[in-house]
């Protein structure tokens, strides 16, 4: 474990090498983006490998949502780089004139990420994109949960870039600890909650900003006017993806009364067309991290009625793609984020008692709503408050990288992806420049006589 001294030095040694300005011309920013993309496809046989080890992901999955998504970011960064670094020059008052005033983004400094276990590596990678972008240097804390990918991404950074321009620190909550007690520009936290509240209070000490990416019971909604089977098979895939272990997965269903048998069948169905009538025997299907994990969501298994799934294996740490219906609101499965593949049911008569529920508890980082009538979409989109919404698919709104993703309150605070990334790690700075001609002296004093000519000229 580091000491909490060499951890001092290297926080540092970053600022000191932050002021020498070599992260911040356009250059070096490209320079080391297409450095860490020609790096995640060099090792993307390495990537796949530890992520089944931490996850039991399969090659696809792998692909898909950790390593395909964080090329696709650093495209999009040196594509619109050159843009996203300019100045932006805005109108002045006409008491200023004659001057010019724009906003300047510039680097904020050195920032830290603490990334977690569900998707260690792009939800360690993706916030490191915005941070080179913008210029920063950057300390990465991976989860220690997820060890094999904590090693690697180790193993590609610290290797590969000079650690008082990035430097990955592995270890433990106590290294976690020891980190927020150094004052950064900026510390980006995706995790839960309960978490980001000890991020946020040990931010608080120092004054230093925050990016808080959380999660929370993300609701969704299925009413009548839909297409079936496609609805269950992008419930299914959604839930079901990395074993429930998303933050933007659907956490519970709000069914339409009126089709709720034909919906739970349909489900059925597709889980067993995408995992096969044993999931536990599917390459397509993950592990839940570890064994606290698995007990905390085995206990959520009751009460309710288990009409799908349910079966576990303790020394996998396995759990079925599961469906339980006759569920109370005052479940423990209903209390928090279930962060699993447990997927409760609850039913509604008419949408406006389903979007009462969804107002009545925290504001969650996404909404889903299955339903092609117009109305309802604009019903929901106006009378709820979330991170997002998507409408008939689930967790797809993540991929898009010119959406900025982010939650709302107990969900997050601020927000990443795209230029929203470069955003987040940018200090935008108001600058007036003015000249020294034309100068008429009426705003110094002595002030006689010179308030009328400021009212006629200024209003």
């Amino acid at each position: 474990m580091l000491k909490t001294e060499n951890i001092q030095t290297i926080v540092k040694e970053q600022y000191q090498y932050f002021l020498l300005g070599k992260t911040q011309t356009l250059k070096i920013r490209q320079q080391n983006l297409k450095q860490l993309k020609e790096l995640i496809i060099n090792h993307e046989t390495e990537i796949s490998e530890a992520l089944d080890k931490d996850l039991g992901k399969s090659k696809f999955e792998s692909y898909l949502a950790e390593i395909r998504i964080v090329k696709k970011e650093i495209d999009n960064a040196l594509k619109n780089l050159r843009k996203w670094v300019k100045s932006r020059y805005v109108s002045t008052p006409i008491e200023q004139f004659p001057a010019t005033a724009f906003i300047q983004p510039q680097p904020k400094g050195v920032v830290l990420i603490i990334s977690p276990w569900n998707y260690p590596f792009s939800l360690a990678i993706m916030p490191l994109i915005g941070a080179i972008a913008a210029g920063n240097c950057a300390i990465i804390k991976p989860s220690e949960l997820s060890p094999n990918t904590s090693k690697l991404i180790a193993k590609i950074i610290n290797k590969n870039f000079e650690p008082n321009y990035i430097k990955v620190i592995e270890g433990g909550k106590e290294i976690s600890q020891q980190l927020l007690q150094e004052k950064f520009a900026h510390i980006f936290f995706t995790g839960s909650p309960s978490i980001g509240k000890i991020v946020m209070e040990a931010a608080a000490k120092q004054l230093t900003p925050v990016t808080l990416e959380l999660g929370g019971k993300s609701p969704c909604i299925v009413d009548k006017n839909i297409n079936l089977e496609e609805t269950a098979k992008r419930i299914v895939w959604g839930k079901f993806l990395n074993a429930g272990q998303s933050c933007v997965a659907p956490d519970y269903l709000l069914v339409n009364q009126s089709i709720k048998s034909q919906l739970l069948e349909a489900i059925k169905q597709v889980i067993k067309e995408f995992y096969g009538e044993e999931p536990a025997q599917s390459l397509d299907y993950g592990r839940i991290i570890n064994e606290y994990h698995f007990q905390r969501l085995s206990a959520l298994l009751s009460p309710g009625n288990i009409i799908i799934g349910g079966k576990l294996i303790p020394e996998e740490n396995y759990i079925s793609p599961t469906v339980i219906d006759n569920i109370s609101p005052e479940f423990p499965i209903m209390e928090d984020e279930i962060f699993g593949p447990i997927l409760p049911i609850l039913n509604y008569d008419k949408l406006e008692e389903a979007i009462t529920f969804i107002n009545e508890r925290p504001k969650p980082l996404a909404i889903y709503l299955f339903s092609n009538d117009q109305k309802q979409q604009k019903m929901v989109l106006e009378t709820t408050t979330s991170g997002g919404i998507c409408i008939n698919d689930t967790v797809m709104q993540y991929g898009v990288l010119t959406l900025p993703f982010g939650g709302i309150e107990k969900s997050g605070i601020g927000s990443y992806h795209g230029q929203a990334s470069f955003d987040t790690f940018s200090h935008y700075k108001s600058v007036l420049k003015r000249s020294f001609w034309l100068e008429t002296n009426l705003r110094f004093p002595p002030y006689k006589g010179k308030l009328k000519w400021i009212k006629r000229l200024l209003g």
